[in-house]
C-alpha cells in the first residue's frame, strides 16, 4: 500500500489554490480598492508569480481577470459612495475620508489635468503611486455621471493589473524558488509605491 501513500503525498495542490486564491485574491484588492491600507499591488504582483510555477492552464490570465476585475468593481464602488456624498447635503464619511486622502496640492494638478486630457488622466491615475484619489475626487468635484467615469476607469483598471502583473512576472523570472519571487515582487512593488513620496521630500516644496 506504499503506492497510495506516495500517490496521496504527490497530490497536485493547484486546484485547491484556485478554490481559495483567486476569490482571497479578488476580495482583498476590492477592499484595497474601497481602503487603501491593503497592498493591492504587492498582491497582484505575488499571485502573478504563484502563477508562473502553476502547471495549470490560463493562471496567469485568472490573476488578471480577478485582479482587474476586483479594481474595477471597488472603483466603481467608492465613487458611486462618493457621488451620494456630493448630491447630499450633509454630505457622507465616504467623501469625506476620500478628500482626506487628497491633499488639496494633489486635487488641484488632478483637477487640471482632468480638465485638459479628460477620460486619459484616469488610466494614468491607476498606474502612478497615490494617484487614484485625488483624480477620483476631481471627478466627484466635477461631477462626472457614474457612467462616464467608468468608461475611463476600466482601461485604468487593465493597464493596473498588467503593470504589476509584469512586476511579479519579472521578479519570479529571477528565483526558482516562488518564496523567493514572491519576497522581490513584495519588495519591488514597496519601492514603486514609496518612490514618488521620498523624491517630493527630497525635492522640497514647489516655488511659486
Amino acid at each position: 500500500m506504499s503506492w497510495l501513500g506516495d500517490a496521496a503525498v504527490t497530490l497536485p495542490t493547484e486546484p485547491t489554490q484556485q478554490v481559495f486564491g483567486y476569490p482571497s485574491l479578488f476580495l482583498l484588492v476590492l477592499i484595497g480598492a474601497l481602503v487603501p491600507v491593503v497592498p493591492t499591488g504587492a498582491l497582484v504582483s505575488s499571485a502573478a508569480v504563484v502563477a508562473m510555477h502553476q502547471t495549470l492552464p490560463f493562471a496567469m490570465l485568472m490573476v488578471f481577470a480577478t485582479a482587474s476585475l476586483a479594481a474595477f468593481c471597488g472603483d466603481m464602488a467608492l465613487y458611486w459612495l462618493g457621488r451620494r456624498g456630493v448630491g447630499s447635503k450633509n454630505g457622507s464619511r465616504w467623501l469625506e475620508a476620500i478628500r482626506s486622502r487628497a491633499p488639496e496640492d494633489r486635487l488641484e494638478q488632478a483637477q487640471g489635468k482632468l480638465a485638459e486630457h479628460d477620460v486619459a488622466v484616469l488610466v494614468l491615475s491607476r498606474l502612478v503611486p497615490a494617484g487614484r484619489i485625488p483624480v477620483m475626487l476631481a471627478c466627484l468635484l466635477a461631477e462626472w455621471p457614474l457612467r462616464r467615469f467608468a468608461r475611463g476607469n476600466l482601461p485604468a483598471c487593465l493597464a493596473w493589473a498588467v503593470t504589476y502583473q509584469l512586476i511579479g512576472v519579472l521578479s519570479g523570472a529571477l528565483f526558482d524558488r516562488p518564496w523567493e519571487g514572491v519576497a522581490a515582487a513584495i519588495a519591488l512593488t514597496v519601492l514603486v509605491s514609496a518612490a514618488p513620496g521620498v523624491w517630493r521630500r527630497i525635492r522640497g516644496p514647489e516655488k511659486a
